[in-house]
């Protein structure tokens, strides 16, 4: 980062005894961050990122320090019998940096710690002060926007580092790691490979799989009622003259609500109803035509709507995802850009509140947009919602002491639609509240049997909408009437007289409870207080990348796996997926973040067991996942979801899911959603041929020959009799008799897997085809992923149809090596959709086929669609969110390895940069070594 030296403000002066004239360096999180940053300090400042994290404990074996490795505790990073101090490695990618991060701070008079207020951005700047070990003075430099004048006040007023927030960061980081290590390895030994638990994305796993297991246990039952349209006399003009009405009772007996019901489709034995079914419905409604009318009652009551508070991140999340069609992980990347470049204020806060400057500004706005009568006489006050809400952020608001409206911004996609809804949201909550009147009318008519019939109609009108003019917010139900929906009735008295325009007999059935979406998952989670609101959008991205869920529309579905996984957890580690349980660690970590209890004891007792505060004896998770404990365990129990009501089993192997009667198994699409594997659903897939088809016996070596439907297409393949033991024949010790592997072959494109015959078979079966000889090497005809290929040594070269691979000769062979390797790629097939900007690169987004299916690019970076995704209708967010996730996983770009000079013959004592787990000064840590919050996970 350029700078010039100067004045370094006056904390250089006051708190660290500088004199002014040296340099100031400043170290941020982001290098979008540093530039803005870099800016607005000017002459005196080098404002330099730290790109995340700088360490971590160890990810992987090669990272522990030699003199570690052999302690039995290495694996974990975390010394348990040591009280529980971690082991920080400098991340591998990140050594470069750190380096210079050291050259720069070597030139520096004075160092400024500038990484987000919050825990973990206090963790960051522990982690770079005990890495790069200064000594020259040290100050945190904290703020909540990167305008000008916030970054220059928190150069002129830094403090110390908050080494509470930095041990409760480094309990939930040692939490997590003892979560994570010792956990997953049993889901892979015991459920499938390559699995992760978490304390928070297991907990979040196992909601979706309990709204799932509601849904499958639901029975719909079938209610009926009346939709009546009624013409009023005499309506005046700016009211209707007809307005709508259901039935509410028949001779004072309320009629069956969807709400009277069980989930198993029967009445709820606290409800007096009258069940009307279909026959009953339209019988009533004849009897009741021709019927006079007349209004019962009238009720009116006033309405009243305050204003929302402005956004902390859940909120933010919810209605980006309603309103914006953004997933968690795309809005707080989104709002991350916007922080970053000066456009709002930190979007990692749990609170309600705006600072005095914010208050006048949103005031001075409505007053010019709406006019004086939308303010109320006092600015407004939003209490703290949240329990143990973090740290003394504001809430996500436009940044700076004057907001500048969306059009001035020059902002644009979904950087603008974001700011936007900001904006609107903070104005409007400082306005004015909604006003105006709620009419509920009953009308009662007697049908030709005498029976009495009463309707209801209810309407609302809103005499002075107040901040409804500027900010509505959305619903989770698409179905429900948002706050600014009026509905209008005519002006009615008791005993005016209507007319029934039409009576309808209308039929209803109940619905399992909705499954979640991201928006439904975030609130719940955050109601139930598990978990923070900077994980949640990591969270929901990882239980989605490891196939516990995915996505039908915008609903969050569970995999088969994610069944057998909760169930192991549910069963054998009950404690780690309670509710109440994972909320008790978060209150913990607060306490700690606020000095008032320490970490240690609730670790031990953690992972040791012992006696709680309240009494209870907890069995420690160390038990849990060894001995016999784990002994316990049968994989094939806790991968078992039995059929109810048949002799189906369904069970989650290392290749999916499928279905087990009697020993008979069939595969289960990876797309079915578990509540739609009903015993019908369940007889279908058995019914459906199985893929394997006899073609008959290979004459040379006496093997059946099968043709059969496989994961990555349909194949030929022969069957390997099992070997027979002679009589007396035993075994020899050591290694096992190693088994035939059969022969196998993809079908070509001209084939079809109920056509193909034997001889075809055959003739696959023959690939690899050694043509002959060329320069003391075989050449050989081969059918691969990319279309068939000669190869000779290294060297291949591409045929141009399938059935060279059975026909070409040694001659026509080596012409073809015999050419130029044509490097050059062939012409590109035009994309199958073209979209918008990528909002990171500014490049236009494209579809395009590829060999492994549709991708979305931007000519730089490219992202497979997920199976959810649909070429024709994917819109512009979802593919640069798909970009985005691509970029994030993609590894960091190592800089060109310099020539190092020749190694002199001379002694050099040994250093390290490891912080060993004694290290004198160390104090509590942080998350992952390198990743950026955002991506954070639990």
């Amino acid at each position: 980062m350029p700078a010039t030296k100067g004045s370094a403000g006056k904390n250089g002066s006051k708190d660290n005894g500088s004199q002014g004239t040296g340099t100031t360096l400043v170290i941020v999180e982001s290098p979008a961050k540093a530039k803005t940053i870099a800016g607005y300090l000017g002459r005196g400042y080098v404002v330099e990122s730290s790109i995340g994290h700088i360490r971590d404990m160890p990810a992987k074996a090669a990272e522990i320090p030699a003199k570690y490795k052999g302690e039995s505790w290495a694996r974990l990073g975390v010394d348990v019998d040591g009280d529980f101090e971690p082991l920080y490695v400098v991340n591998t990618d990140k050594k470069a940096h750190v380096k210079k991060l050291k050259e720069l701070l070597a030139e520096a008079d004075v160092l400024l710690l500038a990484t987000d207020e919050d825990r973990e951005g206090e963790a960051i700047a522990w982690h770079l002060r005990e890495e790069l070990k200064p000594k020259i003075p040290v100050r945190r430099m904290v703020f909540n926007e990167i305008t000008k004048d916030a970054i220059q006040h928190a150069a002129d007023n830094t403090r110390e580092l908050n080494t509470r927030l930095v041990s409760a960061q480094e309990t939930r980081r040692i939490l997590d790691r003892l979560y994570g290590y010792e956990v997953s390895p049993v889901l892979w030994k015991k459920v499938m490979p390559k699995l992760s638990a978490g304390r928070v994305q297991s907990v979040a796993t196992r909601l979706v799989v309990e709204r799932e297991r509601e849904r499958m246990a639901f029975t719909s039952a079938e209610y009926w009622d009346i939709k009546a349209v009624f013409d009023a006399a005499g309506a005046v003009a700016d009211a209707p003259a007809s307005f709508p009405a259901t039935l509410l009772s028949v001779d004072g007996k309320r009629v069956a609500a969807g709400r009277d019901f069980t989930p198993q489709g029967s009445i709820r034995s606290d409800r007096d109803v009258r069940h009307l079914d279909e026959a009953a419905a339209r019988g009533l409604a004849e009897r009741l035509s021709g019927t006079g009318f007349a209004v019962s009652s009238v009720e009116r009551k006033p309405y009243r709507r305050s204003p929302y508070a402005p956004f902390r991140t859940t909120t933010l999340q919810q209605e980006a995802s309603r309103k914006l069609n953004l997933s968690a992980k795309q809005t707080m990347q989104v709002a991350q850009r916007l922080y970053e470049h000066g456009h709002i204020t930190y979007m990692r806060t749990d609170s309600t509140t705006l600072s005095d400057s914010a208050v006048k500004a949103a005031r001075d706005q409505a007053r010019r947009l709406y006019g004086g009568d939308h303010l109320p006489d006092k600015p407004r006050v939003y209490a703290k919602k949240v329990k143990n809400a973090q740290e003394a952020h504001e809430a996500i608001r436009p940044a700076g002491e004057t907001f500048r409206v969306p059009a001035e911004t020059g902002l644009s996609g979904p950087e603008f639609r974001l700011y936007e809804l900001i904006w609107k949201r903070t104005v409007a909550s400082q306005m004015k509240d909604a006003v105006g009147e709620s009419v509920t009318v009953r009308i009662e008519g007697t049908s030709s049997d005498g029976e009495v019939a009463e309707f209801s109609a209810s309407g609302k009108v809103i005499t002075f909408h107040g901040f409804l003019k500027a900010y509505v917010e959305g619903s989770d139900d698409p179905a429900a009437d948002l706050d600014d929906r009026e509905r209008r009735l005519p002006a009615l008295s008791e005993e005016d007289p209507v007319k029934a325009q039409s009576l309808e007999a209308e039929g209803h059935s109940t619905r399992p409870p909705a499954r979640y979406t991201e928006a439904t998952l975030v609130k719940e989670l955050e109601e139930r207080e598990i978990g923070r609101p900077s994980t949640y959008a990591a969270i929901i991205g990882t239980i989605q990348d490891r196939g516990y869920v995915f996505k039908k529309g915008t609903a969050l579905v569970p995999s088969f796996l994610a069944f057998a996984v909760v169930q192991l957890l549910e069963r054998h580690f009950g404690n780690l997926v309670d509710y109440e349980f994972t909320a008790r660690l978060e209150d913990v970590l607060d306490d700690i973040a606020r000095g008032e209890t320490e970490s240690l004891p609730w670790l031990r007792r953690f992972y040791f067991g012992g006696q709680t505060p309240e009494g209870r004896q907890e069995t420690g998770l160390k038990d849990l996942v060894v001995g016999d404990h784990l002994s316990e365990i049968d994989p094939k129990e806790v991968s078992s979801l039995p059929l109810p009501g048949t002799d189906i089993v369904l069970r989650v192997g290392r290749f999916g899911p499928y279905l087990d009667r009697d020993g008979t198994r069939v595969n289960v699409p990876e797309d079915l959603a578990p509540d739609e594997l009903t015993p019908a659903k369940a007889e279908e897939l058995f019914a459906q041929p199985s893929g394997d088809r006899e073609l008959g016996v290979d004459p040379e070596t006496g093997r059946t020959i099968l043709a059969r439907s496989g994961r990555y297409g349909p194949y030929v393949t022969e069957v390997i009799p099992e070997p027979e033991e002679a009589e007396g024949e035993t075994k020899p010790k050591g290694k096992a008799k190693a088994k035939v592997k059969p022969r196998t072959g993809s079908l070509l494109k001209s084939m079809d897997l109920d056509t193909v015959t034997l001889e075809d078979a055959l003739r696959l079966l023959s690939l690899p085809r050694v043509v002959g000889e060329l320069d003391g090497e075989d050449v050989t005809a081969q059918n691969g992923r990319f279309g068939p290929y000669l190869k000779k040594g290294t060297d291949s070269r591409s045929l141009e149809n399938e059935e060279q691979m059975f026909t070409i000769t040694l001659e026509e062979a080596k012409a073809i090596f015999a050419q130029p390797k044509q490097r050059g790629r062939r012409a590109a097939a035009p994309p199958l959709r073209e979209l918008g900007e990528d909002p990171e690169s500014g490049a236009k987004m494209v579809i395009k086929d590829g060999r492994f299916g549709p991708y979305v690019t931007d000519g730089e970076v490219n992202a497979s669609l997920r199976k959810d995704d649909e070429v024709a209708s994917i819109t512009d967010e979802r593919a640069a969110e798909l970009l985005a996730e691509r970029r994030a996983k993609a590894p960091a770009k190592k800089a060109p390895a310099k020539k190092k000079a020749p190694a002199k013959k001379t002694t050099a004592k040994k250093t390290t940069t490891t912080t060993t787990k004694k290290a004198a000064t160390r104090k509590p840590a942080a998350k992952k070594t390198g990743e950026p919050k955002s991506t954070a996970t639990e």
